[in-house]
């Protein structure tokens, strides 16, 4: 099979909601890419195409898909989407199959997921802050609620291939100089709103019209702040805590129709990733000496709640 001029070769590693959205969208544009998904995703789009229902459009994409991870072999571009609990085993086994100057970009929560792919593989991987709500409804579907755009960084001849790629594909990126700042940013608004959203199993929109959750965001978003001024990064736009704050009540009232990942994994019995959101400000402020007692009860209590959820057949 020829190759589409322009395009290279994609892989999608992980299809859930923010591989199939932004993977949905470079397929769309015309892009040779392979989806890499567990087997009801595989079998849901093998005849009638993934359905990719947006805020924009609704229309089901013809896409090629695998469950075996081989399927990724000889690929130029792989975006990295799996569930933190299982980037290191992903990278090592993605390793052997792409070749040197293959580009591999971690669209995953968190702050340090390109350092542990490149730690437990080799992988030279891009981080990048992603900007999605966005879920999976029934295998194959990918219903998009908000946003959709990416940030990577810095400015490099990797960093601007990849923004190409996605801007040809009608997706809204852009290129930080300092991208640990956006990553930390996101993570800044992700341990303030995705736990509480889980354990009150609410909407963005429901935990602003709560004075009390309210309340419980803005203690859990004070202790980021203080463990990142401990950890040295520099976060510009929250020079001032009512900038972070009033950043975070913007995103929540933008998805505020919306559950947090948190709250949709643990209402798939799911494992979350908890432990790349409040579980690292927890990590990070006891070896920083920053007391966190809100992120803790919030990492104890989603933990607690995973260990009690049935996990699906």
């Amino acid at each position: 099979m020829s190759q589409p001029a322009g395009w290279p070769r994609i892989a999608v590693v992980g299809s859930g909601a923010v591989g199939g959205y932004f993977g949905g969208m470079l397929a769309r544009a015309g892009a040779p890419v392979v989806f890499i998904g567990r087997p009801a995703f595989v079998a849901a789009v093998k005849d009638e195409g993934l359905l990719l229902d947006t805020t924009a459009l609704r229309e089901r994409v013809p896409v090629t898909a695998s469950a075996d991870l081989a399927a990724a072999r000889g690929a130029e571009v792989v975006l990295f989407c799996v569930k933190t609990t299982d980037t290191r085993e992903t990278a090592r086994a993605l390793a052997p199959l792409l070749p040197p100057e293959a580009l591999v970009l971690s669209l995953q929560n968190g702050v340090d997921n390109a350092e542990t792919i490149r730690e437990a593989s080799g992988i030279a991987a891009l981080p990048a802050a992603v900007y999605v709500a966005a879920s999976v409804p029934s295998p194959g579907t990918v219903k998009h609620l908000g946003r959709g755009d990416l940030v990577l960084g810095p400015r490099s001849p990797a960093t601007e291939r990849l923004a190409a790629l996605f801007a040809r594909a009608g997706v809204a990126v852009r290129i930080a100089d300092d991208l640990t700042a956006e990553l930390w940013t996101k993570l800044v608004w992700n341990c303030a709103l995705n736990a509480i959203s889980a354990l009150g199993n609410s909407t963005y929109g429901e935990i602003l019209a709560s004075e009390e959750a309210r309340a419980l965001l803005e203690g859990a978003l004070d202790e980021v702040l203080a463990v990142a001024a401990a950890a040295g990064v520099a976060l510009p736009a929250f020079a001032e805590r009512g900038a972070a704050l009033s950043g975070a009540y913007q995103v929540a009232s933008q998805m505020a129709a919306t559950r947090s990942s948190t709250a949709q994994d643990l209402m798939r019995g799911k494992k979350t990733e908890i432990d790349s959101l409040n579980g690292f400000i927890v990590r990070r402020g006891r070896a920083l000496g920053v007391p966190t007692p809100v992120n803790h009860a919030l990492y104890t209590l989603v933990r607690l709640a995973e260990s009690a959820s049935p996990r699906p057949r």
